[in-house]
Order: structure tokens, then sequence, then C-alpha cells
């Protein structure tokens, strides 16, 4: 009979945990990401999810040619991937502004863009690219409602905009949204959300060419709001978790056909008591932040129950422990895959029920070489 998916052969030389990606799997995504924004040209995906330069190729493959990033290391990687254009989508602060400069000089090939959200970032990039004779490609950072980063598209933002505009090393390139905060699992509901947030953001860039400036582009939305960003015309569309998905997605997206390419492979390292037993999935092996459950098993019966986690260890109670032997494998589908992924420096490659390669999470680190 025909394996699952998910099952490996020949398990006894594989550590545990350990984390495994599915080619086929990821190939799927992309195929569905690209078919759902009508090709690949308004795609701008993030790489933050899964920081590895194998499933970059795979997307610049499939005519994918610009990328989004949350830091340094993972823009390094990108331009290591010869990836053409690439935007930093965490404000430059601090020491970071030196490294971007650094990051640009190295990789020339690469065209690269960074987010501001205030005047005092725009004098800092401005002093800095004066300073390196060099020209800084910047988005404004809009907050439409999520309130962690960007300037309320208003007045204040127009402001921000024309500094840009008027900083004679700055290049505006646009408005940068991300939209995280509208997860309603009623899709009509969440893009009715959506949209009305966004109609602030189109009011902004109106105001903005009144002024007599350019608006080149927009890039907006993560994975939750991807499918209402992909029926505006003229914007770049930034999934994330779309290239290996995770089960909380599966949860509150269920119109969205992305299929899970990330399982965490455990072993049960002890029954301490009846009903019970132990695996050697800790905190340092999975995403903790979420409640329970923090994985979804794919091999065991759904009576059990996780009661427990620690560094090292996660608990489970089962009535049927009895079952189960120390040293069982069992398979599972995180909550959470993004941190998941940035807990391992590698991860197992499956292809047909078996492991074929290891590929190196190249960006784990806050740093590569810069």
């Amino acid at each position: 009979m025909p394996q699952d998916w998910y099952v490996l052969h020949n398990t006894d030389h594989l550590v545990t945990p350990s984390l495994v990606v599915y080619p086929e799997r990821i190939s799927k995504n992309i195929a569905t990401m690209i078919k759902m924004a009508g090709g690949p040209s308004s795609l701008r995906p993030h790489v933050k999810t899964y920081k590895m330069a194998d499933i970059v190729n795979m997307q610049l493959d499939q005519g994918i040619d610009k990328f989004k990033c949350a830091t340094i290391a993972e823009a390094e990687l990108l331009a290591i991937c010869k990836v053409k254009d690439v935007l930093l989508a965490m404000q430059p602060v601090g020491a970071t502004i030196d490294r971007y400069v650094q990051l640009t000089k190295k990789y020339a090939d690469t065209t690269f863009s960074t987010l501001v959200d205030n005047i005092g970032t725009i004098d800092g990039l401005q002093a800095a690219a004066s300073k390196n004779g060099m020209q800084i490609h910047v988005w404004l950072d809009v907050n439409n409602g999520m309130n962690r980063t960007g300037i309320p598209p208003d007045s204040s933002a127009v402001k921000c905009y024309t500094a840009i505009a008027e900083s004679p090393n700055l290049t505006a390139k646009g408005l940068h949204v991300y939209d995280g905060h509208f997860r309603n699992p009623d899709f009509q509901k969440r893009k009715t959300a959506c949209d009305t947030a966004f109609e602030q953001v189109e009011q902004l860039k109106d105001d903005i060419i009144k002024l007599g400036m350019e608006v080149p582009d927009i890039v907006v939305g993560g994975s939750p709001t991807f499918p209402v960003h992909c029926k505006r015309k003229n914007v770049q569309k930034s999934p994330g978790t779309t290239l290996l998905w995770d089960q909380g997605y599966s949860d509150i997206l269920p119109e969205l056909d992305f299929e899970c390419a990330a399982v965490l492979i455990t072993r049960i390292v002890s029954k301490p008591a009846p009903n019970h037993f132990c695996l050697d999935l800790g905190h340092k092996s999975v995403a903790p932040e979420m409640p329970f459950p923090r994985v979804k098993f794919l091999n065991l019966e759904s009576k059990s129950e996780q009661i427990k986690h620690s560094e090292e260890h996660l608990v489970v109670r089962s009535e049927n422990s009895n079952q189960y032997n120390v040293g069982d494998l069992f398979y599972a589908i995180p909550y959470h895959i993004c941190p998941t992924v940035a807990r391992y420096d590698e991860v197992y490659v499956a292809r047909n029920n078996q492991v074929e390669a290891v590929w190196k999470v190249a960006a784990r680190s806050n740093k590569i070489t810069i």
C-alpha cells in the first residue's frame, strides 16, 4: 500500500528532533502562489519563513525575481542567490544602517531597498548615503491598523514621503503595508476588513501624487490577506508562510489551497507515568509562543493531549500510551513554522518517502558575512 506522504523509510540514522521539508509540496505551493497572483511578476515573497537558498532558487526557477526579507543575513542570502531585487522590510536603525551600506556595496548586481517610517531614520539614511556617495532606495512603511511598525496614513505620512523625495541621496520607491492583523477565518469578513483598511493607503497615494510626487509601487500584505490583494492591480504581493505553510494557517485560512511542506520528527524519550510519554521536542525545537497544542501529530490518535513543554521536552497525555515505546518516531506539523525553522541549522530533504539530502538554513543567524 502507498505510504502517507510524510512517512520516511530507514529512520534509524535520523537525528531527532529535526525538521524535514518536502520539495514536491514546496513546488506546488510556489505554483499555487503564482496562479493566485496571475503570474510571477507581481510577487515579492518573504524569505523569513524558510531562510534557505534552495527554496529561493526553486522560486527563481519559476520566474519570481523580487523578494522581501527581515534581516541583513536574509538580504545577503538573497544576493548570494543572485536575486536582482531585494527589499529589507525592517527599518534599519543603529549599526544596521552601516551594515546595509556594506551590503549594497558588496553585492552591486542586486538592487536593494529598505523601509522608513520617521524623519529621524530618513535623515540617518541620507547622511549615510551622502557619506558613501551612493543612492538608497526607500519605501515608506505605512501602518493601516496593525500597530506594529509604520506611520499612520495621514499628513505625517505625506510629510515623511516628501522628506524622502526631497533627499538628494534617497529614491522614493513607494509604499509598504503589512496587514497581518486581518486573520478572520471567515474569508468575506477578512476581505471586508482588509479592503476598508487599504482605502486609507490608496487615499495616501492620491494625496502624495497630487503634490507632484510619484508613488511607483505599493508592496502589500502577508499570507492571510494574500488572496484579497491578489485581486488588486498594480500592487506587489508579499506572502511568506505560503512556501511551507503550517497548522495555524491551515486552521484559520481554510480557503487557501497550500500544503504543509515541513514536518518535525521526534521520538519518545521517556514514559514517566501511566498514560504519559515524553518527546524530545522542547522549546528549542518548535515555536513555543502559541498556546497548546504546539504541533499537530500526524501519526498519533486524536485523543492525546499536549500538557507540558520545557526546553528539551514535550509531555503528552494519552489513554493509549501503552501502545508506544521509548524510541518510537512521531511526525508533527508545527502551528507556527517561521520561528520553528529558525531553530535548525539544517533540514532533511525528503522525496518519495526517502531522505535524500540536507539543506542549510543559511540565514538562521543574524550574520552571514556582513
